[in-house]
C-alpha cells in the first residue's frame, strides 16, 4: 500500500471522467497470457514436474494478488480512494482502467500493490478528497485495511489445511508389510509383501510402532509372527530371530528387515474443520518462534556461517525466488500432501512476517494507527503520527530486506537447501 504523487493524482481524476478503456497493448497481453496458459497445458502432457512447478509459482502470485485483494476489498469498504492495483512492479505491460482504480501488469512479477491515497500526513491530497484518503479515517477501518493482507494469507493457509486433512490426507502406516529388506532375516522367513500382522508371540499388535517396539524389546531372541496372508486370507505363524544393525545414528538395535505398508489417512470434514481451527494456531506460533530465531544471536551466526560457507544448518533461513521454486519442484514430485504443506507454510510465514510492527510492513501501519489512536484518547483530540520521523528507520528496514533477499538467493545457488519432503 502507498500513496500517489500530485501529478499521478491529477492524471487518475482526468482518467475517471473518461470510460474504461484498456492501454494500447492490452488485446496483445491477453493473446500472451493465452498462449502461456495454453503452453503449461501442453507442458503437463510432456514434462509433468516442471508444470507442475509452474502451477505452484502461480499459485504463489495468485496468494499475493489475495493478499493486495484483502487491502482493496476493506479499503473500498471503507470509503478510501484506490488509485492503482497492479501485479508485479517495474515498467507497465498491461493495464484498464475501471472507474477511479487502474487495474495491471508490471513487469516483474515478485509482488504486488495497492495503492490508496493519504497513508501518510506527507502526502499531498486534493482538499476534495481528503474525507477519503486512508488518513482521515476512523482507526477501526486504518486497522481492517493494514491487517486485510495477512488475514488473507491466514484464511488461505486454513483452507489448505483443511484439504489437506479432508481430501488429501497425512501419511501413516499400518500393521501391513509394504517392504521386506533384502538379505534380511524376514527375507530369510516366509514373510510376503501384504502380510497383515496380527499377533507377536500372541501378543496383539494395534497398530505398526507395537512391531518395532516389541522386536526392539526382546533383543535377538526368536519371535513367532502370526499373520494374515493377503491374497488367500490365511492365517499363518512365521517364526524369525532378530539380527542387530546399526542405525543412522550410530546405535546398535535389534531389526528383522520389514517396512510397514504407508498410505494416506484422510479425516471426516467435522474432524479435519475441527483440527485445523485447533492446530493453526500452533503453527503460527511455530512461525513466530522460527523467524525470531533467525535474528537470534544465535541465528545470525548461523546465517554468517551459511555465507562465509563454514558451514551452518541450511534449514535456519530465508529462501530466495529460486529456493521457493526448486522447492515447489520437490514438492511436486512428491505428490498433493508436499504442495499444499509448501503452499500453507508460504501463507502463514508471509502472513506473520508481514505483521512485524515496521515501515513499509504491513505491521508498521497497524504500529502507526494503533500509537495514534492511543494518543488521541490520551489527548482528547485527533491526533495523527509525524511518517517523516520513521523515514530513516523505514528506509533502513528497505535495506535489510534487500540485504536478506541477495544473501538467500546466493546461499540458494551455492547451497540449496535440502529436500524437505525425503
Amino acid at each position: 500500500m502507498k500513496g500517489p504523487t500530485p501529478d499521478e493524482l491529477a492524471e487518475s481524476e482526468l482518467a475517471a471522467r473518461r470510460p474504461p478503456q484498456q492501454t494500447s497493448d492490452g488485446r496483445q497481453a491477453l493473446i500472451w497470457t493465452a498462449l502461456l496458459l495454453a503452453g503449461i497445458v501442453a507442458l503437463a502432457f510432456v514434462r509433468p514436474r516442471v508444470a507442475g512447478t509452474i502451477g505452484v509459482i502461480v499459485a504463489i502470485i495468485a496468494m499475493i494478488m489475495l493478499h493486495e485483494l484483502g487491502h482493496f476489498v476493506m479499503a473500498k469498504r471503507a470509503g478510501m480512494k484506490v488509485t492503482e492495483f497492479f501485479l508485479g512492479f517495474g515498467p507497465r505491460l498491461w493495464s484498464i482502467r475501471r472507474g477511479e482504480t487502474e487495474y495491471g501488469v508490471k513487469a516483474i512479477p515478485a509482488g504486488g500493490y495497492v495503492r490508496i491515497i493519504g497513508m501518510s500526513n506527507m502526502e499531498e491530497i486534493d482538499p476534495a478528497d481528503e474525507d477519503r484518503t486512508y488518513r482521515s479515517k476512523p482507526y477501526r477501518h486504518r486497522l481492517g485495511v493494514a491487517v486485510a493482507g495477512s488475514t488473507m494469507h491466514f484464511l488461505l493457509a486454513g483452507l489448505l489445511l483443511f484439504l489437506l486433512y479432508a481430501a488429501v490426507g497425512l501419511p501413516s502406516s499400518r500393521p501391513v508389510i509394504g517392504q521386506v529388506v533384502p538379505d534380511s532375516p524376514a527375507q530369510q522367513s516366509d514373510f510376503r509383501v501384504g502380510d497383515r500382522i496380527v499377533a507377536i508371540n500372541g501378543q496383539a499388535v494395534n497398530d505398526w510402532e507395537d512391531v518395532p517396539n516389541y522386536v526392539e524389546a526382546h533383543g535377538e531372541s526368536q519371535l513367532t509372527f502370526t499373520v494374515v496372508r493377503n491374497d488367500t486370507g490365511q492365517r499363518l505363524d512365521v517364526a524369525v530371530r532378530p539380527r542387530k544393525v546399526t542405525r543412522p545414528d550410530g546405535t546398535e538395535a535389534p531389526q528383522i528387515g520389514i517396512a510397514a505398508e504407508r498410505y494416506l489417512q484422510t479425516k471426516p470434514v467435522p474432524s479435519a474443520i475441527g483440527e485445523t481451527l485447533t492446530d493453526m494456531p500452533s503453527f503460527m506460533w511455530q512461525t513466530v518462534k522460527a523467524l525470531g530465531g533467525i535474528f537470534s544471536p544465535d541465528g545470525l551466526s548461523n546465517y554468517g556461517e551459511l555465507l562465509s560457507g563454514d558451514g551452518g544448518d541450511n534449514n535456519k533461513r530465508f529462501i530466495s525466488p529460486i529456493g521457493a521454486a526448486r522447492v515447489a519442484g520437490q514438492a511436486v514430485e512428491n505428490g498433493w500432501g508436499p504442495v499444499l504443506l509448501f503452499l500453507f507454510a508460504i501463507n502463514v510465514f508471509v502472513g506473520i512476517f508481514n505483521m512485524v510492527p515496521l515501515l513499509p510492513l504491513d505491521g508498521g501501519h497497524v504500529a502507526i494507527a494503533t500509537y495514534e489512536k492511543i494518543r488521541s484518547a490520551l489527548s482528547g483530540r485527533r491526533y495523527q503520527a509525524d511518517v517523516a520521523k520513521l523515514l530513516p528507520l523505514t528506509y533502513g528496514v528497505f535495506v535489510l530486506l534487500i540485504l536478506i533477499g541477495v544473501s538467500a538467493l546466493y546461499v540458494d545457488l551455492v547451497d540449496p537447501v535440502q529436500n524437505p519432503f525425503e
